[in-house]
């Protein structure tokens, strides 16, 4: 089963999956293909992360992260007078860290992967060469239009003079050429060669950093998982630079003394208690947490249950605290539509969590000319000083300045849980920018505390705070007008928005007959394996598919 943000690129996994590939060789084949059609986050000139686990229970990851250029300084973003510029980190050529996405996916497949990398690599090429448009891809097109005309490259590809139509075949030739690049000569078919050529006289036109040592020095890291328990669930995720392992294990552990299911899905309580755990999380994460290959990063420490419990000791659970007076702990030594996530599992047991991202919504904006891809706007993940706040609003310190080589925090969180018995459970992940980490762990509770089915558990909806601002978000119409009050007495300010993320998540659940209950009133999916069956969640925030066989 493959679950993601668009059902093509769901569809090509599933096809691996069908030709005898393993979760990698499918989890792979998805990457590729959300390049091709979900270009919004999907990609090539970006990057990410990928948890995978083993059908014997072991366990990896893959750091896939975007560098900083070799040419890249602290202070690259302020202006003469030292102030931060956000539009210098965000749109156009300084915006991008060298991608690391093809070097992570086939790092991927070289190690955990059993299929030709050409026939992995198929369906996002045939894709490539032409599908069609489904209409919200269309309006998402036409609606970035005045951006996308910011630049002539971007332009060319993404904002022809007439639009685009639902169900317009949109065919992209040059991308094509660079993905038949990649699978005939591997990482040099990217970053070595024609690709790269291209993509080094884009930075030159347009004053940017990356150059060809940057493309042929780029090396994705295989790291040790994070590990924690919930419950006597067994909790895998991505170790730093991503801080989403680590804070999602924190936040669990800080919730797991309390009887959720007894304080009851979205009750003032419980919010009060799922906010405040967040509130002190995200003062750690803004201490804490950067690229552990240049600054040594406490993970055991911030992960333990003495430590965790330690921070939630002064909750109140009649009264909000404030961040001003909540700031980050001392542990013993020891990032909506901008990301996409997708989740596999395959039929002998091996499961793949993967998150990738250009950070903000088509990234940089800019488009490589002659290879058809966007860059990422990932530069604007450092804390371009002490205290400013990136595009999604979180702040940072010395551990995530900017710096040659270096990778930018992140707060993608790929996911995967196993039961008391060590069994396979669930593989889960979000897109989200900030709201990623808060968007698992908040799935995850409704699917073991408040018994949730995945799919009404993906679809529920959620609240989100960050330390900074000091404000409690919810979902437009997620809380009640009593919850609503009570949380305003409680002494907090809270915010309603539009729906935000959209997690994507597999369940193995024991084999029953029939069709399982979905509380949600959605379609859900459904595939045997084994004496199981993996139950698939695709969020109804977008046009996310859950395909099985």
């Amino acid at each position: 089963m493959v679950v993601s943000a668009e059902v093509n690129a769901s569809t090509a996994g599933v096809e691996i999956l069908k030709a005898g590939g393993n979760a990698v060789d499918a989890a792979v084949a998805t990457g590729f293909a959300l390049a091709v059609t979900f270009p919004i986050a999907g990609n090539i000139g970006g990057g990410g992360f990928m948890v995978i686990r083993m059908p014997d229970g072991t366990a990896t990851t893959i750091d896939y992260r975007e560098t900083a250029p070799a040419a890249s300084t602290r202070d690259m973003f302020l202006d003469s007078t030292g102030t931060y510029v956000p539009e210098r980190s965000r749109v156009g050529t300084l915006a991008s860290g060298v991608p690391g996405a093809v070097a992570g996916l086939l790092m991927a497949h070289e190690r955990y992967g059993s299929l030709p990398l050409a026939q992995v690599m198929a369906p996002a090429i045939r894709l490539a060469e032409g599908y069609a448009l489904s209409r919200e891809q269309a309006e998402r097109f036409n609606g970035y239009r005045p951006r996308f005309e910011t630049f002539a490259s971007t332009a060319k590809y993404f904002a022809p003079e007439a639009g685009f139509g639902a169900g317009e075949t949109f065919r992209q030739g040059d991308l094509a050429a660079v993905l038949k690049r990649i699978a005939a000569r591997g990482r040099d078919g990217f970053y070595r060669g024609e690709t790269a050529d291209l993509l080094v006289a884009e930075m030159e036109r347009g004053g940017g950093l990356i150059t060809h040592a940057d493309l042929a020095a780029y090396r994705a890291v295989e790291r040790e998982a994070v590990r924690g328990s919930y419950r006597g669930y067994g909790v895998i995720s991505m170790p730093p630079p991503s801080s989403g392992g680590v804070a999602l294990v924190q936040l669990l552990r800080s919730v797991e003394p309390y009887d959720l299911r007894a304080m009851g899905f979205n009750s003032s309580a419980t919010v009060h208690l799922m906010a405040e755990a967040m509130r002190r999380v995200y003062a750690d994460r803004a201490e804490w947490l950067g690229d552990p290959d240049f600054t040594p990063v406490p993970v055991s420490g911030l992960t333990g249950v003495n430590y965790v419990r330690e921070r939630m000791a002064d909750f109140n659970p009649y009264r909000a605290d404030t961040s001003a007076t909540v700031s980050y702990g001392v542990p013993l030594a020891g990032e909506s539509d901008e990301t996409t996530h997708y989740s596999v599992v395959d039929a002998g047991g091996m499961a793949v969590s993967t998150t990738t991202t250009l950070n903000g919504g088509y990234g940089s904006m800019l488009v490589v000319d002659g290879a058809g891809f966007f860059l990422n706007n990932e530069m604007d993940d450092f804390a371009a000083a002490p205290g400013v706040p990136n595009m999604f609003g979180l702040v940072g310190t010395e551990a995530n300045a900017v710096g040659p080589g270096k990778r930018m925090l992140s707060s993608m969180t790929p996911t995967i849980l196993e039961t008391p018995e060590g069994e396979l459970f669930m593989v889960i992940g979000s897109p989200g920018g900030a709201r990623i980490i808060t968007t698992v762990f908040q799935v995850i509770l409704n699917v073991i505390d408040h018994e949730m089915h995945i799919q009404a558990a993906v679809a529920a909806p959620r609240i989100h705070h960050q330390w900074l601002p000091d404000v409690l978000y919810a979902e437009r119409q997620s809380l009640s007008a009593d919850v609503f009050m009570a949380l305003e007495q409680r002494g907090w300010s809270v915010r309603e928005g539009g729906r935000w993320s959209r997690a994507d998540g597999i369940v193995v659940a024991e084999q029953a007959s029939g069709v399982a209950d979905d509380p949600s009133g959605l379609t859900e999916v459904e595939t045997v394996v084994r004496a199981r069956v993996l139950l698939g969640g695709a969020d109804p925030r977008g046009e996310d598919t859950a395909v099985g066989y």
